[in-house]
């Protein structure tokens, strides 16, 4: 359980880094959308963990290796955004966030079980 100081500065975190991406990402990410799906906080405000959904890629792992090879020029871009608020810029670890592929796969499963045929209670007859 996150507490409300965690989830403040995560929000910080959150809208700060997505900035980031938006205005300097294509330097390493040509051609594709990252977007910030979550920041999680650990309670000493240190460590981040960033979890990035990717568009318009082929290969999510070769992305996420990019920006993790890149988190050290991403955090300096948000501790000189974020250097009067806060008194030590967190380290970052970047993770893919897999939410929308695991929603897909879930929708193709419902529209299966949906497509077969239904069996006849024989007790209810």
């Amino acid at each position: 359980m996150e507490s409300k100081r965690q989830q403040k500065f995560a929000g910080v975190l959150q809208e700060e880094l997505a900035q980031v991406f938006q205005r300097e990402g294509a330097a390493f990410l040509p051609n594709t959308l990252v977007t910030i799906t979550r920041v999680r906080v650990s309670p000493d405000l240190a460590v981040a963990k960033v979890y990035l959904s990717f568009l318009n890629t082929n290969n999510t792992t070769l992305s996420i290796n990019t920006v993790n090879a890149h988190s050290g020029e991403i955090r300096y871009k948000l501790g000189s955004r974020i250097r009067h608020q806060v008194r030590v810029v967190p380290e970052l670890t970047f993770f893919v966030d897999d939410t929308n592929e695991y929603v897909e796969r879930m929708d193709h499963l419902f529209d299966k079980i949906a497509k077969e045929p239904r069996q006849k209670d024989e007790d209810s007859e």
